[in-house]
């Protein structure tokens, strides 16, 4: 094998490399925006507002609540 066919390959597979980083990357800040937006949705909503909407839920999949 050539130096110049190992290098190219090594060059591929760093390139591949980067790509997968950077989408598992993306990938954790999507999480940590949705995760973030949860617990505060949740934590700054009133009772009420929480026990409705699980209330609702529970309705919804046909789960006796009463």
């Amino acid at each position: 094998m050539s130096q110049i066919h190992i290098a190219s390959q090594t060059k591929v597979r760093q390139h591949a490399h980067q790509g997968a980083r950077a989408a598992a990357m993306a990938a954790a800040m999507i999480v940590a925006l949705f995760g973030g937006v949860f617990v505060y949705g949740i934590g700054f909503a009133g009772a009420e507002v929480v026990h409705n909407a699980a209330h609702d839920v529970r309705h919804a999949n046909n789960f006796p609540c009463h």
